[in-house]
């Protein structure tokens, strides 16, 4: 067995990490599916969070939003909404996109989409960890 496989992460706009990595932590929709070389395959959405990944003995962080994952043995493909690494977040507009949801949640109107309300609340969150980091 392999002691890498290759992590591919795009968006609609770009590739943004093609490496050989020897392990990821990727949030799906229902909680994080770590993924090891020699992965069995699987496919699965995509939740919001940080997804972390091993290069030798570098830890690096990417948020991302949404989308799907492809897991083979030898490869996982991360075809997802939006993904931002620790260096491109900005942290003041994180900040002011989780008061905005915070105050959309702690008075709702009643033509609110609170789904909508708690996944910016999660992107905001989710973007403030990985910033925190700064890998």
């Amino acid at each position: 067995m392999a002691a890498t496989f290759e992590l591919e992460i795009a968006t609609p706009e770009r590739l943004l990490v093609r490496e050989q990595v020897t392990e990821a932590q990727i949030p799906a929709v229902n909680g994080y599916i770590g993924v090891l070389p020699g992965h069995a395959p699987l496919l699965s959405e995509l939740g919001i969070g940080e997804l972390s990944y091993q290069v030798g003995n570098e830890k690096h962080t990417v948020v991302i939003a949404g989308g799907v994952l492809e897991v083979l043995p030898e490869l996982a493909r991360v075809l997802t909404t939006s993904a931002e690494k620790a260096s491109e977040i900005d942290v003041a507009r994180a900040q002011a996109s989780m008061k905005r949801a915070n105050e959309r949640l702690s008075s709702p109107k009643e033509s609110m989409d609170v789904a909508r309300a708690l996944n910016a609340l999660k992107r905001a969150q989710a973007r403030l960890d990985v910033a925190g980091g700064r890998k």
